[in-house]
């Protein structure tokens, strides 16, 4: 009797079950209920171990199960979903079929922020960044890149200062290939953009750095440099729109020195050092705290006026300040024109000299001593035909030399080696000077002194 009814009640017990079963999904509820929530459960404690040990294929029917029927059960559904459907993307040989899986993709990144996209940590921000990046990487030549920037824009609008750093990154990237897609209607959207997204970065900065966060500055300054980098790059950095987006802003931020050392460090990256902003900046910078960048732009700001003294004392204190052997060049090869346009051509050779000493590619600075050379043949050798055409295998010397190291001078450098060749001493003029021998070397005097072959 006891048995029929122990019977009796578990039939009852699990018609009952059966009954007021209910998936997670149409209860919006973790697990469902009934029969429901115990094959949700089933079905998730058989693909984690699977997916676990990278059994994709075997994970993948109770995955999908539990996906359909209880997507708020757990995190794991949308960590291994991941994984479980690029593993389907990567062995899919039919592209209609793989575009349709990315697409599912897509679907599970959006179905993780609709059921877990409030979590402190990794919320909806840090959600659709990944899922941008998925499709980034997955979709191959038929990326959509305004709908990426949407996915994008909504989050940088929504959290602000809280988004994500690789969020704000691909939101610029985005931003940039609509530029790139539409130059003439995208700039002032990217330049906006860049200004926003910089704007966000730098907030995040100043938190890491009140915290003393040292994994968070170096990630945030790399994402930082990207963006500015493709700034920079980008055809959109004008100089009149840069000058007009950032006078005001240095105005208000002259006691900024962080502020006002990015900003005249991003005008020099974009060519934009002959500006009002960037000299104001420089000024700010200098009176604080000098700098290779600020002696530089004061520098710069004293040639624009014609101060060529005061301009070689700032450059030179801008070389003594860099760190980067690429600036010091820089800063010595620009003495070396103002000190060619005084006519003062030994000194300038020792500052080209000089420039090379930091960076021997640098081809400007052969182009510019061969320039020199062929400049003064005249005053050389004022009275002797032949010697001054002599001087130009010197000359040419240099372009060749500035050839060989530096690409990007490449073709001045042939267009010299054209212009002064057919200058040479001809056979007969090097036949007939008793000084000059075809295949000697010969000291080309004056302030030149020089050893070339005769040729």
């Amino acid at each position: 009797m006891k048995t029929k009814v122990v019977l009796l009640t578990a039939g009852f017990f699990f018609s009952t079950l059966g009954a007021f079963a209910q998936k997670g999904v149409d209860a919006g509820t973790q697990f469902g209920s009934g029969e429901d929530s115990i094959r949700c459960i089933t079905n998730i404690s058989l693909f984690v171990p699977y997916a676990k040990s990278g059994d994709f294929a075997s994970a993948y029917t109770p995955w999908k199960l539990a996906y359909e029927e209880c997507p708020a059960a757990t995190k794991d559904i949308y960590l291994y979903g991941v994984r479980i459907l690029d593993w389907k993307i990567n062995n899919e040989a039919d592209a209609a079929t793989r575009a349709a899986v990315l697409e599912d993709l897509i679907t599970l990144y959006d179905t993780r922020v609709k059921y877990f996209g409030d979590d402190d940590r990794y919320g909806k921000d840090w959600i659709v960044s990944r899922k941008a990046q998925d499709y980034l990487t997955k979709a191959g030549s038929n990326v959509d890149f305004n709908r990426v920037y949407g996915w994008l824009d909504e989050v940088v609008t929504e959290y602000g200062q809280k988004t994500e750093p690789l969020a704000i990154s691909l939101f610029m990237f985005a931003s940039h290939q609509r530029l790139l897609a539409n130059p003439d209607n995208m700039k002032a959207e990217y330049i906006e953009n860049y200004l926003k997204s910089t704007a966000l970065i730098d907030a995040q900065m100043e938190v890491a750095k009140a915290a003393n966060n040292e994994r968070d500055i170096n990630a945030l300054t790399v994402f930082k440099k990207g963006i500015d980098d493709n700034f920079a790059g980008s055809g959109a950095a004008d100089c009149d729109i840069l000058q007009g987006l950032y006078a005001a802003k240095i105005e208000e931020n002259k006691g900024d020195l962080e502020f006002l050392k990015e900003t005249i460090a991003l005008l020099r990256r974009v060519r934009c050092q002959e500006i009002d902003a960037y000299f104001a900046a420089a000024e700010y910078v200098h009176a604080q705290e000098p700098t290779a960048e600020s002696a530089m732009g004061l520098g710069r700001q004293a040639i624009k006026t014609g101060d060529y003294n005061a301009a070689i004392v700032l450059l030179e204190e801008a070389a003594s300040l860099a760190t980067e052997d690429q600036m010091k060049a820089d800063c010595y090869y620009t003495i070396a024109v103002l000190l060619m346009d005084q006519n003062n051509y030994s000194r300038a050779r020792q500052y080209c000299h000089r420039a090379l000493e930091f960076v021997p590619s640098y081809g400007n600075a052969y182009l510019l001593i061969g320039r020199m050379y062929a400049s003064t043949a005249q005053s050389v050798y004022p009275n002797d035909g032949v010697l001054r055409r002599v001087v130009y295998y010197a000359a040419v010397d240099k372009f060749e030399r500035a050839r060989q190291v530096d690409p990007s001078v490449a073709s001045d450098a042939s267009s010299l080696i054209s212009s002064y060749r057919p200058h040479f001493p001809s056979n007969e003029d090097v036949f007939m000077h008793p000084d000059v021998n075809k295949g000697e070397t010969f000291t080309v005097g004056g302030w030149i002194n020089e050893r070339v072959v005769i040729r």
